[in-house]
């Protein structure tokens, strides 16, 4: 989910965003809310259950394609514009002289998203999908390196497991362990 949450990042998750659920299980004893396009979300892995932190981008009946890293979400191409922040700066070292930051306009939540052109990704681009009903299309901000939807497919709702919603402390894991305390306490977007 680069650059919106980088390693280390400690985040709060607010698990009755959306459901009241029995502790350890998918059973569900009674919902309040679905996840809105935009949301950062814990999920399981359809492919292997593992969890994850991703973006919905996609609510059921929408129709989803990506050309280039472009997304267009029913009919509306997003606009794209140059990031609003130095995110090189706060990326690991690793990453930082091949990403491209800018801010996607997710049809009303602008967020951070990068990419890293040099690498061959054939998910840069897929036809035209429709979010079946019951279920959500996902992607993680580093458009490049994330397992999403575009490699495991939908994501049926039972498997959203809470709502992402803020950065309670975070060390720089990646490069030099020290606190990042410009991060802590600060809201997702």
């Amino acid at each position: 989910m680069n650059p919106t949450i980088l390693e280390g990042d400690v985040v709060f998750v607010n698990k009755a965003a959306y459901d009241l659920r029995v502790p350890l299980t998918l059973h569900r004893v009674a919902s309040w809310a679905d996840p809105e396009r935009g949301d950062i979300v814990v999920l399981l892995s359809p492919a292997d259950g593992i969890r994850l932190v991703k973006r919905i981008i996609g609510i059921p009946g929408d129709t989803i394609k990506l050309h280039a890293n472009r997304l267009t979400i029913n009919g509306s191409e997003l606009e794209y514009t140059p990031a609003v922040k130095d995110y090189r700066a706060i990326v690991p070292t690793s990453v930082r002289p091949w990403g491209v930051f800018a801010e996607e306009d997710l049809l009303g939540v602008e967020h951070a998203v990068m990419a890293q052109p040099r690498y061959a990704n054939p998910t840069r681009d897929f036809a035209a999908i429709t979010v079946p009903e019951g279920c959500y299309f996902v992607m993680g901000d580093n458009r490049d390196n994330s397992q999403d939807s575009r490699a495991f497919g939908f994501v049926d709702r039972r498997l959203i497991l809470g709502k992402a919603e803020s950065i309670i402390a975070s060390w720089d894991i990646r490069d030099d362990f020290l606190p990042r305390t410009e991060r802590f306490f600060t809201r997702l977007r």
